[in-house]
C-alpha cells in the first residue's frame, strides 16, 4: 500500500505474505494515536497512578494491623503483589470505555473508510495499553518500597514479575474490548466490567489467604485467575513456592485470548 493509495483513498490487494505486517503497521499507528490522546488528557492515568498508591496505603495502615496480627510491615509484603494484580485488572476497564466512546463519536466509521484492517483499531488500542500497565507495575513497586516493601528476588525475577503482570493485563483487556463493542454507553461498559472484576479481585488471594475463607469460597478462590496471577507474583517477588500458579496463569491468559479476541472482532464487525 503506497502513500498515493492512502491519499486517494484507494487500495491494492496485498499479497498474503504482506497482510500481517500491514496489520501490525496500522495497529502501531493507531496505538500511537491512543498514546497522543492520553498525553493530552493525563487525568486518564489516575487509575494506574494514584489508585495503587491509595490502595497500598489504605489497606496497609487501616486493615494491615487487624489482618496480620499487628504487623503492618508483614502484611505489606503479602499485600503488594495482590494490589498489583487488582490494579492491573481494574486498569483494563478504561480501554473498553474509550473504544465505546470512539464508536459513539463516529471515529470507527472513519476508520472503516480507511484502507486498514478491520481489527487494527482494536489491536492498536490494546498495544497502546502496554504503557498503562508498565506504569502500574512501576508505581506500585515504587510506592511499596517507600512504605517498606522489599523484594526477596533478583532483578531478573522482578522483571519477570513485571512482564507476567503486563502480559496478563493485555490478555484480560480483550474482555473489556468485547464489552466496549457490545455495550450501548461508556457508563454501561464501566458498570459491567466493575461488576465482574470487583468480585473477582476480592474473591481471590489478593488481600487474604484463601485457606481463611469458607469452603465454598475457597474453592472459587483457588480457581480464580487473579489468585494464580497474584500468587505467581508473590513467588517471583518474594521467593515463595510457585507450585502450579505460573502455568495456571498462562492457561488463563490463553483462554482469555481464545474466547474474547474472536468475540471482540466479531462484535466490531457487526457494528459496520
Amino acid at each position: 500500500m503506497s502513500t498515493a493509495d492512502l491519499a486517494l483513498g484507494t487500495t491494492t490487494e496485498p499479497a498474503i505474505t504482506h497482510r500481517v505486517p500491514a496489520l501490525l503497521r496500522h495497529s502501531l499507528v493507531l496505538a500511537q494515536r491512543s498514546l497522543v490522546k492520553t498525553t493530552r488528557t493525563p487525568e486518564a492515568l489516575i487509575d494506574v497512578t494514584l489508585q495503587p498508591v491509595i490502595f497500598l496505603a489504605l489497606f496497609t495502615y487501616v486493615f494491615g494491623g487487624a489482618i496480620a496480627g499487628g504487623s503492618q510491615h508483614d502484611y505489606l509484603q503479602y499485600l503488594l503483589p495482590g494490589i498489583l494484580g487488582q490494579t492491573i485488572a481494574l486498569g483494563g476497564v478504561a480501554i473498553g470505555v474509550n473504544l465505546n466512546e470512539d464508536v459513539g463519536k463516529g471515529v470507527f466509521d472513519r476508520f472503516r473508510a480507511l484502507p486498514i484492517g478491520r481489527s487494527a483499531p482494536l489491536v492498536g488500542a490494546v498495544l497502546a495499553d502496554i504503557v498503562r500497565y508498565v506504569v502500574v507495575f512501576v508505581v506500585t513497586l515504587a510506592m511499596g518500597y517507600a512504605l517498606g516493601f522489599r523484594a526477596h528476588a533478583s532483578i531478573l525475577e522482578v522483571g519477570a514479575g513485571g512482564l507476567l503482570a503486563v502480559s496478563f493485563a493485555l490478555c484480560l483487556s480483550w474482555a473489556s474490548v468485547f464489552v466496549g463493542m457490545i455495550a450501548r454507553t461508556s457508563g454501561a461498559v464501566q458498570g459491567i466490567m466493575m461488576l465482574i472484576l470487583l468480585p473477582l479481585s476480592f474473591g481471590s488471594s489478593t488481600f487474604v489467604r484463601s485457606d481463611t475463607m469458607p469452603g465454598w469460597l475457597q474453592a472459587i478462590s483457588d480457581n480464580n485467575p487473579l489468585t494464580h496471577l497474584v500468587d505467581a507474583e508473590r513467588s517471583l517477588l518474594l521467593g515463595t513456592p510457585m507450585g502450579s500458579h505460573l502455568w495456571m496463569t498462562f492457561a488463563w491468559m490463553a483462554g482469555l485470548l481464545v474466547v474474547f479476541v474472536p468475540l471482540a472482532l466479531r462484535a466490531n464487525g457487526r457494528r459496520a
